[in-house]
């Protein structure tokens, strides 16, 4: 084997999940469409409602955005605040570990900006109702 190649590590396996570099730990722990997106918008505030959250991510489920939050909440990223009123409030908010991630989720979205406008898009989407550099994620002008 050449010793330049990288070669396969041993799996490990650390509460429920099984990895075999920091990459696919990352992943397992962040992927997916909706993740990164419930974790800057948590970033925004102090602590943000279900139904705040829900109407900044116009295309989530209540049922797919519920499941995000509490793998979140099960990864240690986020806490989950139960009020006890009438009617009950939740309200979620990162944890140290959550905000720990900011840094590399706006240099996730600087990438996306680069991005489009490595793909000329800063041209077809100059109008109004789209975001832009400048603006907090999903922001639109």
């Amino acid at each position: 084997m050449d010793e330049n190649q990288p070669r396969s590590c041993k799996i490990k396996e650390l509460s429920g999940k099984r990895y075999r570099c920091y990459f696919e730990l990352t992943l397992a722990v962040i992927g997916g469409k909706w993740k990164p997106i419930i974790l800057y918008h948590l970033s925004l505030a102090h602590a943000v409602r279900f139904g705040e959250l829900r109407r900044g991510m116009h295309d989530v489920t209540e049922r797919m955005l519920t499941r995000q939050l509490r793998e979140l909440e099960a990864d240690g990223l986020i806490h989950r605040e139960v009020y006890r009123e009438v009617p009950p409030r939740v309200e979620y908010s990162l944890t140290e570990m959550g905000r720990s991630l900011i840094p590399l989720l706006l240099q996730m979205r600087a990438w996306g900006v680069d991005y489009e406008k490595f793909l000329g898009a800063d041209v077809i989407f100059a109008g109004e109702g789209y975001e832009r550099p400048e603006m907090t994620a999903g922001e639109c002008a």
